[in-house]
């Protein structure tokens, strides 16, 4: 299986787990003491595709705890089941999926498990929030500013972040309106 086709297979395997979210679900879990920054709203996430192969994605809500050290995101299918939870620490990352546990390195190799690329979830907290992330040089462009690889467009409470890099990877953002932590 070329890389391009294991990508694309792996964003099925996430559309059709965010669809069937109503079958098989996670237990919801209270904030914990502690968690920071919540920030929550919807989220797509879209794989182009090629000549020869379809691009991919799936939506979900999510609900983001934490900081970038040290935190969780949860999905949730659009039929309001708990599908999928990632919880990160210095050295390590678990992937909660229904019946499964996964253990990674990282946020980047979870999120390349779980999206089929690797998108920087440290980044997300200050890209929501329409800034770049202080832990990385940027540069500012029309309508936003490229760090890391990506195209920040953000006009809040959306955001629209787009790799530069082949296959192209497009997320959207849109938090709700209820945002506890934004300054």
């Amino acid at each position: 299986m070329t890389p391009l086709a294991l990508v694309r297979a792996t964003g099925l395997a996430l559309a059709l787990t965010l669809g069937l979210g109503g079958c098989a679900q996670l237990a919801r879990e209270p904030v914990k003491a502690g968690e920071v920054a919540r920030l929550s709203g919807r989220l797509s996430v879209n794989v182009a595709g090629s000549v020869h192969e379809r691009g991919t994605g799936g939506s979900a809500s999510f609900e983001l705890y934490g900081d970038p050290d040290t935190g969780r995101l949860e999905l949730t299918s659009p039929l309001g089941a708990l599908v999928a939870r990632a919880r990160w620490q210095p050295g390590q990352a678990l992937l909660e999926t229904p019946g499964h546990e996964q253990r990674f390195d990282d946020l980047d190799a979870l999120t390349r498990e779980l999206l089929g690329e690797p998108v920087p979830v440290a980044a997300l907290f200050d890209w929501l929030q329409g800034r770049p992330w202080n832990d990385r040089p940027y540069q500012a462009v029309e309508g936003g500013f490229e760090q890391l690889g990506w195209r920040i467009q953000s006009r809040r409470p959306s955001l629209v972040a787009t790799r530069l890099a082949e296959p192209v990877v497009t997320l959207r953002a849109r938090l709700d309106g209820g945002d506890e932590s934004a300054p």
